[in-house]
């Protein structure tokens, strides 16, 4: 336990001295926008901004632990722009998307980082909340461009730049608890496994869970992995030794499959719920697929790819025409909904003749009710809440588009409804 504590402390050290050094390596460059400058129309503009185009950047993981996602929200959004472009661009501009893929590496990201931030106006992609949290002095400070993260910590709220879209990891973990004892059985006095990511991803989805199983009656018993921790044999024998009724899942796609598969083998057959992260529809054609589909569910920020929605079924067919090779994935809804935040605050910035990056952080803020097509509602007007409280459970099954079902709409638990995250 030490070790691994010592483990943390030393990739924070590591990434605040990478943010100093970055910050320090750009302090003294001058600003080439600065919101005074008057492009083509008379409309305002900054850095990324020209009278031809509008430059944005993606900060991805498309060769580390989460490179199946980072390809579909990288993917998503290059067809975003190509039809935005075909449809006239935007305030009479292409969008353009520089992509950078940082594999999950902290050095990587915080160098792509630096190196695009004086050429776009914003991010509509950075995967990876312990990166996003260590450039925010320099996001909050001189940089000031609008960061839409890949991400839901509840440590990234507050930031008027960095905007969390739908629920941070707590509350989703909340519903996800109201979930298996409202569906599942669990009653009070029952124990309830969680086997998390150490770091901010892990430890903020606990929280979540605490706080859950305190209103239910619940015992949280925990298990804290690491992300290169791929056999969870380990954590199983522990949870069944232990009683447990129930279990949560805060982790990668690998780990669920191992739980879930090493559960089922081994007579553990108990309902596991996952964070939206923790799973891929690729899952289900390995030996973990049937275990998967009887035995996992996982809350998601949004309806799955393959809902029954206008939005869901031209985003399936535009997707498919693009990328016939590749599987659908929730992925791809992220990265489709960020765009399209970015887009509309792009629009609406336009409306105002600012495209600066104070113009497009200022239009963002009046987007209190946007819909992005997939069953959710987002209030983007206070940086301190996340665009939503709202979660979906969603259980995988090879049958519908996108291996995933809805079994339970969009909801909001009463614990959820009053916690503070």
């Amino acid at each position: 336990m030490t070790h691994r504590r010592q483990a943390v402390r030393g990739l924070a050290a590591a990434l605040a001295a990478l943010v100093a050094l970055t910050a320090a390596g750009c302090s003294s460059k001058a600003k080439t926008g600065d919101g005074k400058q008057t492009g083509a129309g008379g409309v305002k503009t900054g850095e990324g901004v020209t009278d031809k185009t509008i430059s944005l950047g993606a900060l991805t993981d498309m060769t580390g632990v989460y490179a199946t996602l980072g390809k579909s929200v990288t993917q998503a959004q290059q067809l975003y722009v190509k039809q935005v472009n075909a449809a006239g661009g935007i305030c009479g501009r292409q969008l353009e998307l520089t992509v950078r893929d940082h594999g999950y590496d902290p050095q990587k990201a915080l160098a792509a980082y630096t190196e695009l931030e004086p050429k776009v106006v914003g991010y509509a992609q950075f995967i990876g909340s312990p990166f996003v949290a260590a450039v925010k002095p320099r996001v909050d400070g001189q940089d000031k461009g609008l960061v839409l993260p890949q991400a839901w910590s509840a440590s990234l709220l507050g930031s008027p730049y960095i905007r969390v879209l739908g629920a941070t990891y707590d509350v989703e973990t909340i519903n996800a608890v109201d979930f298996l004892v409202k569906e599942k059985g669990l009653k009070s006095g029952d124990k309830l496994g969680h086997v998390y990511f150490e770091g901010d991803y892990g430890e903020n989805a606990l929280k979540g869970s605490k706080h859950a199983a305190g209103k239910a009656g619940l015992t949280v018993v925990e298990q804290k992995i690491k992300p290169t921790d791929n056999d969870m044999s380990a954590q199983v024998a522990a949870l069944k030794q232990a009683g447990v009724k129930g279990i949560v899942i805060s982790a990668g796609p690998r780990q669920a499959a191992s739980l879930v598969g090493v559960a089922a083998a081994t007579g553990l057959r108990v309902p596991v719920v996952g964070n939206n992260s923790a799973f891929a529809p690729q899952l289900l054609g390995t030996q973990a697929g049937p275990a998967l589909e009887k035995m996992y569910w996982f809350a998601s920020p949004s309806l799955p790819i393959g809902a029954d929605t206008p939005t869901a079924k031209k985003l399936v067919a535009d997707y498919r025409a693009a990328y016939p090779s590749d599987a659908l994935d929730n992925g791809i809804v992220a990265g489709w909904t960020a765009a399209s935040v970015f887009g509309e605050a792009l629009k609406k910035a336009c409306a105002e003749k600012d495209l600066s990056r104070a113009g497009v952080d200022k239009a963002l803020l009046t987007m209190t009710s946007y819909d992005a097509g997939f069953g959710m509602t987002h209030d983007l007007g206070d940086p301190k809440a996340p665009s939503s409280r709202e979660s979906v459970i969603i259980q995988p099954d090879k049958s519908v588009p996108g291996g995933m079902r809805t079994v339970r709409p969009p909801f909001v638990s009463d614990a959820a409804k009053t916690y503070a995250p």
